[in-house]
């Protein structure tokens, strides 16, 4: 298992800190090269020698919705590390909280732009780039309140239902060669989700059948299964890991 990635290049987006920078910890921790990015330098660069150097992770700090970046990103990939085998979609916003009625719509239309179209760009430029001719693997990186709606993040779970659908819409048009996959996390403890749990942890991991609320590192290792030839045979899947909160009903 700690080599399952050995001589495979992952790019995985939004991963200076969270959710992303525990995916690239899990894929080099079983043998893979990963380029992160981010919009921070100084973060990015943290996160490089966290991930063990150069060796091991380049950093490319640049907007996820920005078409230059993408295409820099990819090719700087392939030149640094010889392939682009993994693309993780991570990055994510959540600008607003509150009801749909008193929502912006420019915030609501910069959404689905990051949470969306972005992750779409980044897949058509990646398989035009390496995945066509050598095949791979992709997760989009969801969320619970892309399957069921949650109060005051409506937009948000709009974007990753949007998103979930696009991964089933891209494992079949992409197969044979390359297969699309998703995760759906509930509450996961990190600085994006935090308005969702500081000050009242206990109370909301109350309601999740596991005791608690998710960690990073809950979610890298479902999606290093999904990237994995441990899930050769799974294709246009969104895997729910949510400490069982849907199953008992839970908000």
């Amino acid at each position: 298992m700690a080599e399952r990635f050995a001589g495979q290049t992952a790019i995985i987006t939004g991963a200076s800190r969270g959710i992303g920078l525990a995916i690239a910890e899990r894929l080099v921790t079983e043998g893979a090269k990963v380029v992160i990015t981010g919009r921070k330098p100084d973060t990015l660069a943290a996160a490089v020698a966290a991930l063990g150097g150069t060796d091991h992770a380049l950093g490319m700090a640049g907007h996820a919705t920005d078409a230059v970046h993408q295409d820099e990103v990819i090719k700087r990939t392939v030149d640094t590390f010889g392939s682009a085998d993994l693309l993780v979609n991570n990055t994510g916003i959540n600008p607003v909280y509150g009801p749909l009625m008193e929502l912006d719509l420019d915030i609501a239309r910069n959404v689905v732009e990051v949470n969306v179209l972005s992750a779409l760009s980044w897949v058509q430029k990646i398989n035009t780039a390496w995945m066509h001719r050598h095949g791979g693997a992709i997760v989009n990186v969801a969320s619970l309140g892309g399957i069921r709606p949650e109060t005051g993040i409506a937009m948000y779970g709009a974007s990753k239902a949007m998103l979930i659908h696009l991964t089933k819409a891209l494992a079949i048009e992409l197969g044979p060669r390359v297969r699309v996959n998703a995760v759906a996390p509930a509450v996961v403890k990190t600085k994006f989700a935090a308005a969702l749990y500081e000050g009242r942890e206990d109370e909301v991991a109350a309601e999740y059948p596991l005791g608690r609320l998710g960690t990073p590192g809950d979610i890298g290792g479902a999606v290093a299964f999904l990237l994995s030839t441990d899930a050769a045979w799974t294709t246009g899947r969104t895997l729910v890991v949510d400490g069982g909160l849907a199953a008992a009903g839970g908000a």
